[in-house]
């Protein structure tokens, strides 16, 4: 019994050794395997990094009003009697737009007028009597004073004549009607909204430490979203004190708007535009990578074995600022070193790599955005 068991035992460990051992001959097998297995290289689409014009850019979020724009309203009650206007018109500066009723002011001017003609008459009968000394300058002084005071309640009457009508207080484009013929209306009732839309204004804000860099005059872009398309306008105001509780200045610019494809109350993006700079490597966005160690790039140089073939190396960079789709880089890359624009997620230190910039989005953005900083 006991030889059976000691038995049992000798075959068992033999199993097991032999197990153990087929595991560890396969696993050094397919170590080497492995390490003998050449790399692949990678395809990949480069850029060259080159020192170029840099505009940078300070960008922000607004809402384009008019440059002038009023909610029109009424300065007394009444009966509207005439709307002489059409919506989304053109109308003059002092153009008529809206007549109360106003018999009864028009009689008040008529009985005025006539009655500052009586004591321009008297007066003019006063001046004759006293140069021929008939009467005193007591009756000259007293017909003057009725004189001015008939021509000031004339003045009265025709400015609470005025009153009943609403007249444009400037060019513009005239809105909707929002009252209607005999509708009975207080001071305060909107009546149309005036928009002069030639000329636009932006509002905006940006945190306190832009104040260095802003000043009247600079220019700025406008751009609607949906639109690929941006208006040129200038920084016209800077509020002089920052609000305590959002550490934000406010801000004013001035577009043009010669074809009227912007609105009051629209949504847009800002850019202000600041002092060009010469010497700035720039590469895309999509080039530069980060992780928890830091930004990097893939530089594709040549291999120290053999100069003919090209691998990858990973370069930790300080990435500086961004515009456009480009990123500053500040420290880490030279003038010439050819930077993987894409892809970077499957590639790594040491491998090998084939350049092919048939296709190479990146590097026409890139060009793009840097050759349009240098026209602005």
């Amino acid at each position: 019994m006991v030889k059976r068991f000691i038995i049992a035992i000798l075959l068992l460990g033999l199993v097991g050794g032999g197990l153990v051992g087929f595991n560890l001959f396969r696993d050094n097998m397919i170590a080497q395997i492995f390490a003998n297995m050449p790399q692949q290289p990678a395809t990949v689409s480069t850029v060259e990094a080159q020192p170029a014009t840099w505009t940078p850019a300070i960008e922000a979020i607004g809402t384009v009003n008019a440059a002038q724009g009023v909610d029109l309203t009424v300065e007394t009650a009444g009966v509207v009697k005439e709307i002489l206007f059409q919506p989304n018109t053109q109308v003059a500066a002092g153009a008529l737009l809206l007549r109360l009723d106003d018999v009864v002011q028009s009689a008040d001017v008529e009985a005025a007028r006539t009655q500052a003609e009586l004591e321009r008459s008297n007066l003019v009968r006063a001046q004759d009597l006293t140069r021929r000394g008939v009467t005193t300058n007591v009756s000259l002084d007293q017909a003057q004073a009725s004189a001015q005071a008939a021509e000031a309640q004339l003045a009265r009457a025709i400015a609470v004549l005025e009153q009943r009508q609403l007249s444009a207080p400037f060019a513009g484009e005239i809105g909707l009607p929002r009252v209607d013929l005999g509708q009975y209306v207080s001071p305060g009732t909107l009546v149309a909204t005036l928009q002069d839309l030639s000329t636009m204004r932006v509002d905006f804000s940006l945190p306190e430490q832009e104040l260095p860099n802003l000043t009247v005059g600079q220019q700025i872009e406008v751009r609607i979203e949906g639109l690929d398309e941006t208006f040129p306008g200038t920084l016209t105001g800077i509020d002089p004190r920052v609000d305590p509780a959002t550490r934000l200045v406010a801000l004013r610019g001035a577009i043009t708007n010669a074809q009227g494809k912007l609105t009051p109350g629209q949504f847009v993006r800002i850019r202000v535009i600041l002092p060009a700079e010469d010497g700035v490597i720039a590469l895309p966005q999509t080039a530069l990578s980060t992780s928890l160690y830091g930004d990097y790039v893939y530089v594709v140089r040549p291999t120290e074995a053999d100069p003919e073939k090209l691998e990858l190396r990973q370069v930790f960079v300080k990435p500086g600022r961004r515009s456009g789709g480009v990123v500053e880089i500040a420290e880490g890359v030279a003038p010439g070193d050819q930077i993987v624009s894409a892809g970077q997620n499957r590639l790594s230190s040491g491998q090998p790599a084939i350049i092919d910039n048939s296709v190479n989005p990146a590097a026409t953005a890139t060009g793009a955005a840097l050759s349009q900083g240098s026209d602005q």
